[in-house]
Order: C-alpha cells, then sequence, then structure tokens
C-alpha cells in the first residue's frame, strides 16, 4: 500500500462514486478529465478510486475542483496532490481537505498558490 492510500484512508471505485453522484461512469471519468476530482489506481488489483472525502451530501466538494486546479498549475502530479490535500498541516490545524470540508477554500487555494513560486 503506498502512503497516499494509507494518508486518504477511505476510497470508493469509480462505480461506487458513480453510484454516489448519480451518474454513469462515463460521466465520473469526465469529472476526473476536468480534474473535478482526482482518482488513483489503488489497492492490489489496482482498482482505479476516488477519495472518500471528496464527497459531501451526494455531491463533489464544492471547493475541489478550483483547488486542483490550483495545484496542477503548482505543478503537482495527482499523487502529489492528495499527498498534500491529506497531509496533516500544524499550522491549519489539521489537514487541507478538513479545510476544505469546512468552507476555508480561500485560505487553502492561498496555500496552494503560494507551493508555486
Amino acid at each position: 500500500m503506498s502512503n497516499v492510500e494509507e494518508l486518504v484512508g477511505a476510497w470508493l471505485p469509480l462505480p461506487d462514486v458513480s453510484q454516489l453522484l448519480g451518474v454513469s461512469v462515463t460521466k465520473v471519468h469526465g469529472l476526473i478529465d476536468e480534474r473535478a476530482i482526482l482518482a488513483l489506481r489503488i489497492g492490489e488489483r489496482k482498482i482505479r478510486s476516488v477519495p472518500a472525502e471528496f464527497f459531501v451530501d451526494g455531491a463533489v466538494l464544492d471547493a475541489l475542483k478550483g483547488t486542483l486546479v490550483v495545484l496542477n498549475d503548482a505543478g503537482f502530479d495527482d499523487e502529489a496532490a492528495l499527498k498534500w490535500l491529506f497531509t496533516e498541516d500544524d499550522s491549519l490545524p489539521g489537514r487541507p481537505v478538513d479545510a476544505l470540508r469546512e468552507g476555508r477554500k480561500t485560505e487553502i487555494r492561498r496555500r496552494a498558490q503560494a507551493l508555486a513560486w
């Protein structure tokens, strides 16, 4: 198991994401292509999965897409972005993904933008 797999903890395979959002698996692939969500191949069988914490009340976490775009612009690949989002940050407190879930997207995006410099 990779470090990112452990950091994230709860993962949803793409068919589960499809069911949660009430959309086709093709649409889920579209969300990944748009960088609205990230997916990695995890586990022994390398099943493409998405962190469960990317969803709130049956929808994609509102502040996620813009944050993922900022991280991508800062040069982060998907695994590095997930590692950053799910790693404890003593100055927050907590993890960036927790701050996003609490509606603190401006602070998190500002931190993500600073990583590019």
